[in-house]
């Protein structure tokens, strides 16, 4: 479990990364092709952490996929059988989350911006409420097949 948890968590870094690199790039490309001269999609205030652009560049790309390799690496928590699958999503909501708000806070500066941080965890909890119940649905779904199949016709 642990070998896999790493392979996801290492596969989920790299297309979180390429990712992150593409949407700049386009934002980037966009922002250029409407007249914005020497606009760059990082924040400036995460670019002043740096001593070069470029290497602001880089850790945003890298955080980028820091932030998707937990989401990959937490799904071994729905591995775990015994704690049962309310348990095991507020685990999955508390740590992504914490991971994800602390990383985009660094990039995006989002304690400057109230509206902006309340936006960004409004639509984050909206979006882990739609998994927990598409997930639960699902699940009780299996286990309505899986009794009808057990149960004996009569």
């Amino acid at each position: 479990m642990l070998k896999e948890t790493f392979e996801r968590a290492a596969i989920s870094f790299a297309i979180g990364s390429f990712a992150g690199l593409i949407v700049n790039f386009i934002i980037d490309i966009i922002a250029g092709a409407l007249g914005a001269e020497g606009f760059c999609s990082i924040s400036p205030d995460f670019q002043a952490l740096f001593p070069t652009t470029a290497m602001a560049a880089y850790a945003n790309v890298l955080l980028y996929g820091c932030i998707s390799a937990s989401f990959a690496a937490m799904t071994f928590v729905y591995e775990i059988e015994r704690i049962g699958f309310l348990i095991q999503s507020i685990i999955y909501f508390a740590v992504t989350s914490t991971v994800c708000l602390l990383i985009t806070m660094l990039l995006w500066q989002l304690q400057r911006y109230p509206a902006a941080l309340f936006g960004t965890l409004a639509g984050y909890a909206v979006t882990h409420v739609i998994m927990i119940t598409m997930a639960y649905k699902k699940l009780r779904k299996d286990v309505r097949e899986i009794n009808q199949e057990l149960l004996p016709m009569t």
